[in-house]
């Protein structure tokens, strides 16, 4: 299978349905940064029916979406992560992908101790998951000690620095909001990165219009 396209969902209260009929994967938010029953029930029902669904696991911090960095005992964030992960399990049966989501997804790619935190959250399912992540650091390297699947992932709507890093959100051209500009970047990410999946964020403006583009450039190439 070619690469294909995840989208976060679950976040906001009107977004669009089609959304989650063009994606590959819809990383369902579980309770920690948005989501509840309801906001996950019916995400679920509109879901195509080949679609995966992944858990999108976050630092429990609705006040801050989840992008800021939450320092917690290490006990206190596991049973955090393992509610999360249980509230969206019990709805699907099926779950088998893991993406976390905003902050705790760049610290776990830097943080060797929270990356095993997380997977030991994850082991606890006794599955063979695949996480969702970026292209190198701890946390590929934790679930690839487990044996797990690893997707690397990109972002069609997030510009990226010279090193290769996400231009921060705090900087006012963090964001591609032109749907073909989104498009390229996906190829490149595809023929250049190699990354097996791309994101676009349904919090970013013209994410329909965004993910239509991207869904029809990845199932081209």
């Amino acid at each position: 299978m070619g690469a294909f396209l995840n989208i976060d969902a679950g976040e906001l209260p009107d977004e669009p349905d089609e959304l989650y009929a063009l994606a590959g994967m819809l990383n369902v938010a579980c309770g920690g940064h948005a989501g509840d029953p309801r906001s996950i029930q019916h995400v679920l029902e509109r879901a195509a029916p080949d679609t995966r669904i992944s858990a999108h696991l976050s630092y429990p911090d609705r006040k801050n979406f989840g992008r800021a960095t939450v320092k917690l005992p290490p006990d206190e964030l596991a049973s955090s992560l393992r509610q999360q992960l249980a509230l969206l399990d019990a709805a699907t049966h099926t779950l088998q992908h893991i993406k976390l989501h905003g902050a705790l997804y760049h610290d776990a790619a830097r943080d060797p101790s929270l990356a095993s935190l997380v997977v030991q959250v994850a082991r606890e399912k006794a599955r063979r998951w695949t996480f969702i992540g970026p292209k190198a650091g701890a946390l590929r390297e934790a679930v690839e000690r487990e044996g797990w699947g690893y997707l690397v992932e990109g972002f069609a709507d997030r510009r990226y620095a010279p090193d290769g890093n996400l231009v921060p959100r705090s900087q006012p051209d963090a964001l591609i909001l032109d749907p073909q500009l989104a498009a390229q970047q996906a190829v490149q990410l595809v023929q250049e990165q190699h990354v097996d999946t791309v994101c676009v964020h349904s919090d970013t403006p013209r994410a329909v219009e965004i993910a239509r583009a991207v869904s029809k450039v990845l199932k081209q190439h």
